[in-house]
């Protein structure tokens, strides 16, 4: 079907009370008086409902009908064109024997006796409405006030109010005891206009919301009785928060959607109570009226390409203003904002058509700006593009070397804002980081046909972008004299708590490749010696500083992998551990926990090329130790392997069996060494190289 007067999509309203986007259709009303939808991307049904003659059919905004199928089941259609809602609107109502001039087809049914027997005498009359005159106002004010435990007389109090124009009447009298400064009259025309916005009636908040009537009901939410001076929101919404047009908006039904949707929201948030104090339920139509007025926003200038065309253009032109530009990407961050509205496939094709008109390479370019708030905004567009499709940002920032330097790569740049955004009261490269962890998760890389993606992009990361990452470490660790390691160990600089909770933050995500990246970190740690650098940092002052270092070397030792385990022995990278526990004393605190569990893992585990490493080293540095029991059992390990081993064959502790099981490797003989001279001698000192025993 072709009829875009048909083109509906379908929601129901969840758990949380709110609206989800089920699919686009068609709808058709047959003749067994079913409404049908269609899907129209593969023709399956997405709803069949039959109208029945006794429910409660809405209609909204001019293209939403909305009904309740069972207690906990309400649905609605939103029409692309007003011309299908009434066509649709006028078979329902002729079904259920209904005027189509009306915006509700049926009573609600009363949900008690009490309210059944309470409402009996007046069924099918509305309720009479007090003269709007100033002496009567408290008369309704009490009235509003007593139906709203009743959904019957809520229903029939709103009725009333639409069918007599009341609320426009009531708006004029506002006005009238403003201009007399009728300070009374004022408080009641406030708890009254609070009262019909409790009655969570669409219909009425079409009214209310209208442009000729919002500023007047927020001028009546001014006056709140407990308040000794009116607030003034109105003078905030006309003079303070000014709309800015960054490219001139020719729709002007999409203008005034705009301004409604601001206002409303803002007397949602800021002007009424928080929803917590009252039901649950409380104010839900309030939420649908904003959120189908985001839905309906963001299509309208989703199908505006000259529109988007003309933004994006202009936010690239190096030609561009600071300030100009500054407001454009305000403009795109409340844009993808709006878009959280929406349903995942029509974000999909939001967020598609965003990419289609350069979106990533935009961002590079602000994200690289001076201004602070530019750079923010920037980074909440970006997180919506990675929380939306991963793949889709890899998939670019793998195109960029074939026409970009590597600093000016889009993963480049983010790394560069986090480590300049360091100061964790900003928490911007707290945000930054949780972004990079999802670009480089591999958990987000497993649709299918993703195999590749995983290993090209990861290939790709650690060749342009890796070096970039660890670079403040490294500058950070660098040995001044590599003849004197331990003395720099114990010299390394004092950083200031910025620069330490940056490395705190490159320390927490390496840890998350060491988990995640079997390969690429390994190959990595190994050929920068990495974990020697990061071990430095067991001496700073910051103790959260320390842990994260330790944590870095505890996720290693974790993986149980003997190609790690020859290079911490090898480099003798305990040290540095041992000596922050013995630094710390008799001190019973984290640091002191952590490091003891890092050796009690490693007795738990049995894994004895470490044990042997350090019964051998660290043995008397440590038989100090004795409040707990870790290292006794350690040396225990030790001897009971070496004792079941001299049993039966050559102890796998001695030499050269101790560096074949150690290293994995076999004794060679130097170059020129005669075929009988195999045997290695193993010279025991603290800074023994595997290379100085024997070639590899």
């Amino acid at each position: 079907m072709s009829d875009t007067r048909r083109r509906v999509k379908v929601y129901t309203l969840n758990e949380e009370r709110q609206w989800e986007d089920r699919g686009t259709g068609h709808v058709c009303c047959s003749e067994a008086a079913s409404l049908t939808v269609t899907g129209e991307a593969d023709g399956s049904v997405l709803l069949e409902s039959r109208i029945s003659p006794d429910t409660a059919y809405q209609k909204q905004q001019d293209t939403l009908i909305v009904w309740s199928e069972a207690e906990n089941c309400d649905l609605a259609l939103s029409f692309q064109e007003k011309a299908g809602c009434d066509e649709i609107w006028e078979k329902i109502c002729q079904v259920q024997g209904k005027d189509p001039s009306v915006e509700i087809t049926q009573d609600p049914v009363d949900e008690s006796e009490e309210e059944r027997f309470e409402d009996t005498p007046e069924s099918g009359h509305l309720l009479e409405l007090p003269p709007c005159e100033p002496e009567r106002l408290e008369e309704l004010a009490e009235l509003v006030t007593s139906v709203l435990p009743s959904p019957v007389r809520r229903e029939k109090l709103a009725l009333a109010l639409l069918s007599s124009g009341y609320i426009r009447k009531l708006l004029q009298l506002f006005r009238a005891s403003e201009e007399a400064d009728d300070r009374r009259g004022l408080q009641q025309l406030y708890q009254i206009v609070r009262g019909l916005l409790f009655l969570n009636k669409a219909t009425l908040f079409e009214v209310m919301f209208s442009d000729d009537c919002i500023m007047d009901v927020v001028g009546c939410l001014e006056y709140e009785p407990a308040l000794l001076q009116p607030k003034s929101h109105r003078e905030f919404l006309t003079k303070t928060a000014r709309f800015r047009e960054v490219i001139p908006i020719t729709d002007s039904e999409l203008r005034q959607k705009i301004h409604q949707t601001y206002r409303v929201q803002y007397i949602q948030d800021i002007i009424l109570p928080t929803q917590s104090v009252f039901e649950d339920n409380f104010l839900s139509t309030l939420s649908s009226f904003i959120f189908f007025n985001k839905v309906e926003i963001v299509s309208m200038l989703q199908e505006d390409e000259k529109f988007l065309t003309e933004v994006f253009a202009q936010l690239t032109d190096e030609a561009t203003e600071d300030s100009k530009r500054r407001e454009l990407v305000n403009f795109f961050k409340e844009f993808c904002a709006f878009s959280q509205t929406l349903q995942p496939q029509n974000r999909d094709a939001f967020f598609k058509t965003l990419a289609n008109l350069g979106i990533l390479p935009a961002l590079e370019i602000v994200m690289g700006m001076e201004d602070v708030q530019v750079k923010a905004a920037a980074t909440d567009i970006f997180s919506y593009l990675v929380e939306f499709s991963p793949s889709m940002v890899r998939e670019f920032v793998m195109q960029e070397p074939q026409q970009a330097d590597d600093d000016v790569l889009l993963i480049n740049v983010v790394i560069k804002q986090m480590i300049c955004d360091s100061d964790p009261e900003l928490g911007g490269a707290v945000q930054l980081m949780g972004l990079l962890r999802t670009l480089i998760d591999p958990e987000n890389m497993l649709a299918p046909a993703s195999k590749t993606e995983k290993s090209e992009f990861l290939s790709f990361f650690y060749k342009y972008c890796m070096h970039v990452l660890t670079a403040p470490l490294l500058a950070n660790t660098a040995e001044e004299d590599p003849g004197e390691t331990q003395a720099h160990i114990n010299t390394v600089s004092v950083y200031n708590f910025q620069t330490a909770q940056l490395l705190a933050l490159i320390l927490e995500l390496l840890t998350f490749c060491v988990e995640h990246h079997s390969y690429h970190i390994k190959s990595y740690i190994m050929t920068r010696d990495l974990l020697r650098r990061v071990l430095t940092l067991m001496n700073s002052r910051h103790s959260f500083l320390a842990l994260c270092a330790l944590r870095f070397m505890r996720r290693i030792i974790g993986l149980k992998d003997e190609y790690y385990n020859r290079y911490i022995v090898k480099g003798n990278l305990f040290e540095p551990v041992i000596n922050a526990l013995l630094d710390n004393g008799t001190r019973y605190n984290l640091l002191n926990s952590a490091i003891i569990e890092l050796f009690e893992f490693i007795r738990v585990e049995d894994i004895k090329s470490l044990i042997a490493h350090i019964v051998d080293n660290f043995t008397t540095a440590l038989e100090s130790i004795e409040y707990v029991q870790t290292f006794k059992g350690l040396k225990g390990r030790y001897e009971q392997e070496k004792e079941r081993q001299s049993r039966g064959f050559s102890s796998a502790y001695s030499t050269p069996a101790l560096k074949r099981y150690l290293y994995g490797q076999t004794c060679r003989p130097r170059t020129g060494s005669s075929a009988g001279n195999r045997m290695c001698v193993f010279r025991r000192r603290s800074d023994v190289q595997i290379l100085d025993m024997y070639t590899i």
